[in-house]
């Protein structure tokens, strides 16, 4: 019988926002993995993880996480992770790998599942989608995301301000994921587009340390890198302006 790898979104931070399919999948899992930088320290997804299942079935496998400049101890990491879980899916039928949001949304299983394909073909992939920080902030902060014919843009402003900008001078709702260290380029994308005034910011969205503030407040100074901007679309129609 081939093994399973299963990627399961756990949200964004607030234990709440597991669903409860998430819930049934890391129970049901021989094991869970969890992603940890090389520092070693907690990260979000562990922390939720263990709302619901065990320490002793949590197993903490090292990635690079935030590498962005040195792609050969990227991949190095990406490597010694995967392989690490193939070992795993040789001991167990089953196998969870919990990522913060959703699977398949900037995840790191993506490219956990691709090595697996790699290293031990015939493994099943499954995915159990979860939460996305956009959809946390939206509800936390009242942003409507999208109505009636209205695109929506999701935009990682690890891919330069200047995608921002782009997508700032298009129609519809833009989300800006991971752009906490780029937040001055960010205010300037909003302020030349006249988008800052409705946008809004959030970080450690659930947490203690929770932050969620009006984008015109910001001062350009470093945000957390795990930050979501929502700049909501232009809306000037009246209630269904845009069907």
């Amino acid at each position: 019988m081939s093994s399973r790898l299963i990627g399961v979104g756990v949200g964004p931070g607030d234990p709440e926002l597991v669903t409860v399919k998430g819930v049934n999948a890391l129970r049901a899992a021989d094991v869970v993995v969890v992603p940890v930088m090389d520092t070693g320290e907690q990260g979000r997804a562990e922390a939720t993880v263990l709302h619901y299942v065990g320490e002793e079935k949590v197993v903490r496998v090292v990635f690079a996480l935030n590498e962005r400049t040195d792609r050969a101890r990227r991949e190095a990491a990406w490597d010694a992770a995967g392989e690490r879980v193939a070992r795993l899916l040789g001991e167990h039928t089953s196998v969870a790998f919990a990522t913060i949001g959703d699977p398949n949304v900037y995840s790191t299983f993506t490219y956990l599942a691709q090595t697996i394909g790699e290293l031990v073909p015939g493994t099943v992939v499954e995915t159990v989608p979860g939460i996305t920080a956009m959809q946390d902030l939206a509800a936390r902060s009242g942003a409507v995301l999208a109505e009636g014919t209205e695109p929506l843009t999701l935009v990682p402003v690890t891919a330069g301000a200047a995608v921002l900008k782009d997508a700032l001078n298009g129609p519809g709702t833009v989300v800006a994921y991971k752009f906490g260290r780029q937040a001055q380029a960010v205010v300037e994308a909003l302020r030349e587009t006249g988008r800052i005034e409705d946008a809004v910011w959030g970080s450690a969205l659930g947490l203690a340390e929770e932050s969620i503030r009006a984008a015109d407040e910001l001062d350009g100074r470093p945000l957390p890198y795990l930050s979501t901007l929502i700049a909501p679309a232009r809306r000037d129609g009246g209630r269904g302006g845009k069907l």
